[in-house]
């Protein structure tokens, strides 16, 4: 099966990153059916959406009607994107127990994102901490616009790490690295992941790409390579942050495995997601990005992963 090593696991974030910004809210019912379809396939982790004012992030709305439809053991599997202790608290009393506390590396983005400034966002992260731990939650240091802002440009590899290292930030089991604008090369991706990994406490690294440039397969090997064990992927390329003017869809979750092959991912659980994906997308009204749907869907009958 040709598995790519060393070995990382997908977490799709389609019901988060993927649609907040199509404009369109998706029913309650039809995100838990995508939820746990995903989950029936060998997905093992996903994102499921976000505290995000439903005024600016519409398709976020009903995150909490989402969380506490699932089961403990679903939850188990999903992460919630949070920005404020408050936003902690109301998810954990819906039954969330991941949570992905996320700010931007630069001043320009949080501001935009989430109306205030990183060191604002930083001095919160104790509070959001010990809500997470009091539930017996775990949560993630998320680290937006960690290699370019889409106001200020490119983001000094020592102002992540500067903010990977903050005690603030110690409570964390987990640490995001975000391509935000989908605008890093390989070898970029390389050099901070492999920093973030040999200069900051030891904790689970995951890598966040876009495929803005292209690149989103070929970062997201890179950091895998230079120690990321989570890596970030949306069905069908859907996805962009409203706030991050120039940024385009996540990278395919398709594309990650087709490229990754874990030993669950076969040419039937492809033929399976790429329905789910066509579905969901022909709803959005959004055009399928992944190159691994166009490829499964071509006439090179001869290929086992061709549907």
């Amino acid at each position: 099966m040709y598995e790519f090593t060393p070995a990382a696991e997908l977490r799709d974030v389609t019901m988060r990153d993927g649609l907040q910004l199509t404009g369109k809210m998706r029913p309650t019912e039809r995100k838990l059916d995508v939820i746990r379809q995903l989950i029936a396939l060998g997905v093992p982790t996903l994102e499921i959406g976000s505290l995000a004012r439903p005024d600016k992030v519409p398709p976020m709305a009903n995150t909490l009607e989402v969380i506490g439809e699932l089961t403990a053991d679903e939850l188990a599997k999903c992460w919630v994107w949070v920005a404020t202790p408050r936003h902690v608290e109301k998810a954990a009393a819906a039954g969330a127990r991941n949570f992905q506390y996320c700010f931007s590396a630069s001043d320009a983005h949080n501001q935009a994102n989430i109306g205030r400034t990183t060191e604002v966002s930083l001095a919160a992260m104790p509070d959001a901490t010990e809500i997470a731990r009091s539930v017996g939650g775990q949560i993630e240091l998320c680290i937006a616009t960690s290699f370019t802002c889409p106001f200020d440009g490119p983001v000094p590899e020592e102002r992540v790490i500067t903010i990977a290292n903050d005690v603030r930030a110690d409570g964390a089991t987990d640490i995001v690295i975000c391509d935000t604008l989908g605008q890093a090369v390989p070898a970029q991706v390389t050099s901070l992941v492999s920093r973030v990994a040999a200069e900051s406490p030891k904790r689970r690294i995951v890598f966040h790409g876009h495929d803005t440039w292209g690149l989103g397969v070929a970062n997201t090997l890179a950091a895998i390579s230079a120690g990321a064990t989570l890596v970030d992927g949306a069905l069908g390329g859907l996805g962009g942050c409203p706030f991050a003017p120039g940024a385009s869809g996540n990278t395919s979750s398709e594309d990650i495995l087709f490229a990754t092959r874990p030993p669950w991912f076969t040419p039937d659980t492809l033929a399976t997601m790429v329905d789910i994906s066509e579905k969901l997308l022909a709803e959005l009204g959004e055009p399928m990005r992944s190159k691994t749907v166009q490829g499964a869907r071509s006439n090179a009958q001869a290929f086992e992963w061709v549907i």
